[in-house]
């Protein structure tokens, strides 16, 4: 829906969209565009709890987010902790994906980096799938992360371990790869239709398109059998070269996120609106910007509701700026654009009510 209209909202109910509607208090939003709360599929915002974690609301006062999926900064280990001290307690929406990992994202930092998924002794199944059972209100899928960084290069084991888990649950899988092994080839052939690859945009090795431009063809397969394909920014996994030659290509992302955390919220992920940006730069149309942020991840972690004003909405809105003028923008090589456009904040509705 692309088109001037009213958008009424009082509390508990889904918003209304027409023209000419009456309120009690009326803000004038012309020129200005009104759209669901902005979803960020994978954030990191257990602040406080590990090293890595952000304060939510202070990062939604800047990325307009009403909603934030965690990706998996916490396992079965310190979930409860997750939920009890900055779930429940914050204005904006925070779901999230668990980490197959007990401990989960536990060695997060400028000069401590150690893998979760690089001893196996912390893959425990069992306790996975009882955490997500107790917690099945606020959990939208398992997280694992694998590759030389995240597991010590031991192969495809722990997503197998975390596929076996989200099929009990009947749930859907977030996959974080970063250098092989295992290799891109037999993590697609694992993920299921619904499964997320995050950091699809990376950079060379391991980019999903050839230095040439030309998309691997494992990458096409898996896209054709239903595998979403998430940005994740972040601070590594992010590169012009690799966004434009995918999007050249027709294979535009599912779900545009920032990977916001310790390292990347000064950049050079910044936040949502600054990843999102970035996308109206490359030239991707601003309705398939706005969708990748709302309906997108919303189907992503089979919430459709909050992905749109249609019926079970809660009341989230998002109210942007789009900007114009000389924007720099950076990727995760260092490399810098100067776009034209910039998706300001200007305002958000949480749950029918104005946040101030």
């Amino acid at each position: 829906m692309d088109r001037v209209l009213d958008v009424g909202f009082s509390a508990g109910s889904a918003p209304a969209v027409g023209a000419g509607l009456q309120g009690s208090a009326v803000r004038d939003l012309s020129g200005l565009i009104v759209c669901p709360g902005l979803i960020d599929l994978h954030t990191h915002v257990y602040w406080g709890g590990t090293s890595m974690g952000v304060d939510p609301e202070e990062y939604a006062r800047c990325a307009g987010t009403t909603t934030m999926v965690d990706a998996g900064s916490a396992g079965p280990g310190n979930f409860q902790g997750f939920r009890r001290h900055v779930i429940e307690p914050a204005t904006p929406r925070i779901l999230a994906y668990l980490n197959i990992s007990f401990a989960g994202i536990f060695a997060f930092g400028h000069r401590v980096m150690v893998g979760e998924c690089g001893d196996f002794r912390l893959l425990d199944a069992e306790d996975c799938l009882e955490v997500a059972r107790a917690h099945e209100d606020v959990v939208v899928g398992i997280k694992v992360r694998i590759g030389m960084n995240a597991s010590d290069g031991r192969g495809a084991a722990p997503l197998d371990l975390a596929i076996e888990v989200a099929q009990e649950l009947d749930l859907p899988v977030m996959c974080h790869l970063d250098y092989p092994p295992p290799t891109r080839k037999e993590v697609l052939e694992r993920l299921r239709p619904g499964d997320v690859l995050t950091h699809c945009f990376r950079p060379f090795p391991g980019a999903p398109a050839r230095l040439d431009g030309k998309v691997h063809p494992e990458v096409i397969e898996a896209r054709e059998r239903g595998i979403l394909f998430d940005v994740g920014h972040g601070k590594g996994s992010f590169g012009f070269p690799t966004a434009q030659a995918m999007l050249e290509a027709g294979y535009a992302p599912h779900c545009i996120s920032s990977d916001v955390h310790q390292l990347s919220v000064n950049g050079p992920a910044f936040d949502q609106l600054v990843t999102l940006s970035k996308f109206l730069y490359l030239g991707m149309p601003l309705s398939d910007v706005i969708a990748a942020s709302t309906s997108g991840p919303a189907n992503a972690i089979r919430r459709p509701e909050l992905g749109s004003f249609g019926a079970g909405n809660p009341g989230d809105a998002t109210v942007l700026e789009l900007a114009e003028g000389a924007f720099e923008f950076e990727d995760a090589r260092g490399a810098k654009r100067t776009g034209s456009q910039h998706l300001k904040l200007k305002g958000m509705v949480i749950g029918g009510r104005w946040w101030a």
